[in-house]
């Protein structure tokens, strides 16, 4: 009798691990059927085989999904105007289309589309689409992007307060440069509640109606 009860345990015991293992195999597994449905759900079915799902162009990583005409837009110095322009203009003559998927297009496809990105104005872009239309070192159109843009800008406020032109200044004590109001925002400094008179420091403050009295 007991080494019949003995079993039973065992059997009661080894059926215990089975279902711990299985829940563990389970638990495991969800987060993995959870990541193919997310996976499986982003495919749009324009895929092509050597489809990336990351691109770097000009030193920013976009997702494959996005398309050529809303990657540019994505790029730091590419304004709507620019990016409309080089659409009708440029990407007329490219081997791809503008709605055709960044993650689609081949190594040589994107060096032709991050020449485009650097040097607009070589593909006929008039200047004053470009951010810097006369660059003042080299005086012509030049236009910037990414690092080469936030350098350029931080050169341009530093030489401002290099020379202490007003607009310098304004840089210099951080308030608006280009004329806005600094009354309600843009204050800076301590902020400046509801003062009390000089004479409530020194003693009471008279009750109202109260007369002073005359000397």
């Amino acid at each position: 009798m007991a080494a019949r009860e003995e079993e039973q345990e065992e059997k009661k015991e080894k059926a215990k691990f089975g279902r711990a293992q299985a829940g563990k195999t389970e638990a495991k597994e969800k987060p993995k059927a959870r990541l193919q449905q997310k996976i499986d759900v982003k495919k749009t079915g324009k895929e092509k085989e050597h489809f990336r799902g990351i691109v770097r162009i000009v030193g920013k990583d976009l997702k494959g999904h996005v398309t050529v005409k809303n990657a540019l837009r994505q790029v730091p110095g590419i304004g709507h105007n620019l990016a409309a322009s080089l659409i009708r203009g440029v990407m007329k003559n490219a081997d791809f289309a503008s709605d055709e998927l960044v993650g689609n297009l081949s190594d040589e496809q994107l060096s032709q589309f991050e020449v485009v990105i650097k040097d607009p104005q070589k593909f006929g872009v008039p200047a004053y689409l470009l951010n810097r239309p006369l660059d003042p070192e080299t005086g012509k159109p030049v236009h910037r992007v990414m690092a080469e843009l936030t350098f350029s800008v931080r050169q341009d406020i530093n030489k401002e307060k290099d020379l202490r032109s007003y607009r310098g200044w304004r840089h210099q004590m951080g308030q608006k440069v280009r004329g806005q109001r600094t009354r309600s925002t843009g204050r800076t400094g301590m902020s400046v509640g509801v003062l009390k008179k000089a004479a409530a420091k020194k003693g009471a403050v008279p009750a109202e109606g109260a007369k002073e009295e005359k000397k």
